[in-house]
C-alpha cells in the first residue's frame, strides 16, 4: 500500500500527489475528491491506475468542450490535439464521447472546410481533398463533401486569377509565377493555361 503523504494545489484544477514523502504526479481536483483520497489515505496500484485513467477521462472531456468552443473539429483533429496534454487512449474516447454527443461530425464539418477552402481559398478540388485528409477526414468524405459544393471549377479558377493575379500577367515573368501560384493551389497547367489566355497571349501559342 502507498500513502497520501500531501496533495499540493496546482492550477488549471489540478493537484499534485505526494506519495510516500515523494512527488509522484498530477491529478484533476475534481476526481481525487470524488473517489474521496486526501492527506493520510492509502491506496494499492490498481487504486492509483483508477485515479489516473479517472483524471485524464476528466481532463480529455473537458479539453475537447473547451476546443470545440471556438470551432467545429474533425474527430481525429480532435483525439490529435487533446493528446498534447492526455494519454492517447484518454483522447480517443474524449473525440469519440463528443461524437457520440453530436458535438463533432465529420460529414458537416468537412462540408465547412470544403466551402471555405474552396470559394474563400481558391484552391483546386485535388487541393482542397489534400487539406480535408490532412484534417483527419477520410477519401470517401471529402469526395463527398466536394460533390455537394457542385462548383464549377473553371468559373473558381477564373476568379482567383481575376482577384489575385490579372495585373502580374503583362510580361513573362509575372505570367510564370502566376502559373507557379496556381499550380500550389491544385490546378494543372493545361486548365491554367486558357484562362490565362482570357487576360494576355501565352509566349507557347
Amino acid at each position: 500500500m502507498m500513502r497520501l503523504t500531501a496533495i499540493r494545489p496546482r492550477r488549471k484544477k489540478l493537484s499534485l500527489l505526494v506519495i510516500d514523502g515523494e512527488e509522484a504526479m498530477t491529478v484533476d481536483t475534481g476526481v481525487l475528491q470524488e473517489m474521496g483520497y486526501r492527506e493520510g489515505s492509502e491506496l494499492d496500484d490498481e487504486q492509483l491506475k483508477e485515479l489516473l485513467d479517472r483524471s485524464q477521462q476528466r481532463r480529455a472531456r473537458e479539453k475537447a468542450l473547451y476546443l470545440l468552443e471556438y470551432r467545429n473539429h474533425s474527430r481525429k483533429e480532435l483525439e490529435d490535439k487533446i493528446s498534447r496534454v492526455t494519454s492517447r487512449e484518454a483522447a480517443r474516447e474524449a473525440a469519440c464521447h463528443m461524437q457520440e454527443l453530436g458535438l463533432v461530425d465529420d460529414t458537416a464539418y468537412a462540408c465547412d472546410c470544403a466551402r471555405e477552402l474552396v470559394y474563400r481559398k481558391g484552391f483546386a478540388r485535388s487541393r482542397a481533398r489534400w487539406e480535408l485528409e490532412k484534417k483527419g477526414i477520410d477519401r470517401e468524405t471529402a469526395e463527398y463533401a466536394l460533390d455537394e459544393l457542385h462548383a464549377d471549377w473553371e468559373e473558381i479558377l477564373e476568379d482567383v486569377v481575376e482577384r489575385k493575379y490579372s495585373r502580374q500577367l503583362t510580361d513573362e515573368t509575372g505570367k510564370r509565377r502566376t502559373i507557379q501560384a496556381l499550380m500550389r493551389l491544385g490546378y494543372r497547367y493545361e486548365e491554367i493555361r486558357p484562362v490565362l489566355l482570357r487576360w494576355a497571349p501565352m509566349d507557347d501559342e
